[in-house]
């Protein structure tokens, strides 16, 4: 199939001079036009100045859609005017996934530049944390109760692509629909979808007494070796009505994440601010990722808010915590970068959010020959700062003392470029919207020097700027 790539410039498109929100908003209203299709999605660089938060990537109609659902992977054409012929025989996801992404690279030529962007076509979407069960063998304790799939890929050769630093607005589209494309996704469409609010509270799978006894039962754990850290997250649900794209610029105005996405599904929706990166890889192999393990929560007192950041930077136990995690993916990277490549350039820094501050780190190797983003997945998924050390043991924990499967949650969002280009982000602060209900998690890594009402407390600073701005009655 042969695609073309070019920069837009015409009448309609903000001027470079234009304001920052100005171009933000314009770029919601780009999604907005497709938000109810299925599939559609947004990775959205919503921080205005995180510096890994720079281009919005937008694509829409799917030509395949590769899914996974327990041990069963599926791969179904969606697109019958497609002329890529995909096929994978690929039993588990990562598998598949990356046997498509080899026939990609074969069947599709682009006409354009793609060395300074980071999408021209390939894979995206959504690796659920259930993934995990493909990869590891775990105990089947808790129902797979979700209509969401543990996983799901679209195939897009369909994608506006904003470079938010720069101004500029790339559009890519099989060449014959190229002109058709332009005028689907510079269209002034008015939409107005159904008022969103909740229609019940918020309910938690754990009270304080369940959650400080599963507490109890890790620090038995920690104490009797079988791990070094365990993440103990809890869910709270509520019932919807209304547009879940309503709810979503909610959350992206109120947290301003560098790695959001919205996700359509057919029977579901994804909506996510996440603050952290999982794995990013460059065309030359160069990866990177970026584990989050240390949390104050943000104050409306400049005085306190400082104090909470500064007792954050000499925080002991936290500091274990991100070390005993920066060591785990330390390890998962090696085993497909080169010798000597894998360092850590930032240990311990902070990064400051609308809610909270977090103690993050920085990691970064040099891909070997032959390996790849699916290799560096099935070596690290699910990512170590929300499962803990050692990950199987860890992962084994959580399904005993968890009441309900994760789903999204914990799982990663990201794409893959059919260049080799790709990013991904950790789905903490996630939400799913299914059957009129809402599910949204809050957790934390605990060692044996952990306070549980303080642990327990912290799960309630992570969705601060989530359950009450849902809660609202504002459209």
């Amino acid at each position: 199939m042969q695609l073309t790539l070019r920069e837009l410039t015409e009448h309609g498109i903000p001027a470079k001079s234009t304001s920052v929100e100005a171009w933000d908003l314009w770029v919601q209203q780009r999604f907005a036009t497709i938000e109810a299709h299925h599939y559609s999605l947004w990775l959205d660089s919503a921080a205005f100045e995180h510096p890994n938060s720079r281009y919005h990537i937008l694509v829409k109609q799917p030509e395949y859609v590769l899914s996974a659902r327990g041990q069963t992977t599926t791969l179904n054409r969606v697109n019958d005017a497609t002329t890529l012929q995909i096929r994978s025989s690929a039993t588990s996801f990562i598998d598949a996934a990356s046997d498509v992404h080899q026939q990609l690279s074969e069947q599709l030529h682009i006409d354009g530049d793609t060395q300074t962007l980071p999408f021209c076509g390939g894979l995206a979407g959504l690796m659920g944390y259930d993934l995990g069960r493909q990869l590891e063998r775990l105990p089947e304790l808790n129902t797979a109760e979700y209509a969401t799939d543990d996983a799901i890929f679209g195939v897009y050769v369909n994608a506006l692509i904003i470079d938010k630093q720069q101004k500029r607005v790339f559009l890519l589209a099989p060449t014959t629909e190229f002109a058709e494309q332009r005028t689907e996704w510079l269209a002034d469409t008015t939409h107005t979808p159904p008022p969103f609010k909740l229609t019940e509270t918020w309910q938690s799978n754990m009270s304080a007494e369940n959650y400080l006894a599963r507490f109890d039962a890790v620090k038995a754990y920690l104490a009797a070796g079988d791990c070094y850290q365990i993440n103990l997250a809890q869910r709270f649900s509520a019932r919807y009505q209304g547009s879940e794209w309503l709810a979503y610029l909610r959350l992206r105005e109120s947290n301003r994440a560098p790695f959001s996405a919205f996700m359509r599904l057919p029977s579901s929706a994804i909506l996510s601010v996440s603050p952290e990166r999982f794995i990013s890889v460059s065309a030359q192999g160069q990866v990177e990722t970026k584990p989050i393990k240390g949390t104050r929560p943000r104050s409306a007192s400049a005085q306190q808010d400082e104090a909470n950041r500064t007792a954050l930077i000499n925080a002991e136990k936290d500091r274990a915590e991100n070390l005993m995690i920066v060591d785990l993916l330390r390890n998962d990277l090696s085993k497909h970068c080169l010798p000597n490549s894998v360092k850590v350039p930032k240990l311990f820094a902070i990064e400051s959010f609308p809610a909270v501050h977090h103690l993050v780190s920085t990691i970064v190797g040099q891909l070997k020959p032959h390996s790849d983003t699916f290799l560096l997945w099935g070596g690290a998924f699910p990512g170590g700062s929300i499962t803990g050390a050692p990950k199987v043991r860890a992962m084994e924990i959580i399904e005993e003392l968890e009441p309900n499967r994760r789903n999204a949650y914990c799982g990663s969002m990201g794409y893959v470029c059919i260049t080799g280009n790709s990013d991904s982000s950790i789905t903490i602060r996630t939400l799913i919207a299914e059957r009129g209900a809402l599910h949204c998690w809050a957790g934390g890594g605990l060692v044996y020097d952990s306070d549980g009402r303080e642990e327990y407390q912290e799960t309630f600073d992570k969705v601060a700027r989530i359950l009450p701005v849902l809660e609202s009655s504002d459209d």
